[in-house]
């Protein structure tokens, strides 16, 4: 079946979250968090090191829309149930629709960090893609310097598969970098 004929929930919840498909308006809150978390983004993400208006964020989120209506990538926006306040970005990448499979990325605003939030919305958003989009494999992909992020998939029970060397440039451009290669399957 084509990937687009899918009928993919928009959003779902866990127990503190709301986590969705970006929707025309996000840039706003987005932008801002960006901007308040950009010193750490720029020690892992390259778009950190980019220039960052709200007008181009909010173009990045619609075409992150678009992308998840043709299925070619799934970026979900990630909330705090109770108050709507936007906290971080992950989503379902490079996907295989024919095993299925995905690459789970994420960062969160700095305001947030350390509160299990993100660890939360990854188990949410790997629970996800098994039960409504019948994955055999989810991946995490992280610099193997990045303590972060390479801790949540290391709580949420992924295996550790190997380590590419030199597989990589840091954030900034200017160093070879080693990655870590995390993966959950369904047997």
């Amino acid at each position: 079946m084509n990937p687009m004929l899918l009928p993919v929930p928009s959003e779902f919840n866990t127990e503190r979250l709301l986590i969705r498909v970006p929707r025309p308006g996000d840039g706003k809150v987005v932008y801002e968090s960006i901007c308040k978390s950009i010193e750490e983004l720029k020690l892992w993400l390259p778009f950190a090191h980019n220039e960052q208006s709200e007008e181009q964020t909010e173009i990045n989120l619609r075409e992150a829309y678009s992308n998840f209506l043709t299925r070619k990538d799934m970026r979900l926006l990630i909330f705090l149930k109770e108050s709507n306040q936007f906290i971080g970005s992950s989503g379902l990448h490079n996907p295989n629709w024919d095993i299925p499979k995905f690459e789970i990325g994420y960062w969160i605003d700095t305001r947030f960090s350390g509160k299990g939030y993100m660890t939360e919305a990854v188990r949410g958003i790997a629970e996800f893609a098994f039960n409504e989009l019948s994955a055999r494999r989810i991946e995490i992909r992280c610099d193997t310097l990045n303590v972060k992020s390479k801790s949540i998939p290391e709580r949420l029970g992924f295996t550790l598969e190997g380590t590419l060397k030199n597989d990589d440039f840091s954030a900034d451009g200017k160093r070879l970098r080693d990655t870590h290669i995390f993966a959950k399957i369904r047997e």
